[in-house]
């Protein structure tokens, strides 16, 4: 149910990396911490692990409280 919750937030955020040539994928969500892959323009990107805490997980934890933690899932 919560990757159900994650899914539907990612979809929000999607268009923003899309705009940048990027995008991202859901790797996994297990026990409060969800894994998602930067891909595209966002992979390697300098500013990939600021997008990902101040943007992803910051967002992710505003819809959903059980979020702790969002990680780069490795390439």
């Amino acid at each position: 149910m919560m990757k159900e919750k994650v899914e539907e937030v990612l979809e929000k955020i999607r268009p923003s990396l899309q705009a940048d040539g990027g995008d991202i994928e859901l790797v996994s969500v297990d026990d409060g911490v969800v894994k998602v892959k930067l891909m595209g323009a966002c992979q390697g990107c300098p500013m990939s692990e600021m997008t990902l805490k101040n943007g992803v997980e910051r967002i992710l934890k505003e819809h959903i409280p059980e979020v702790k933690l969002v990680e780069a899932a490795p390439a």
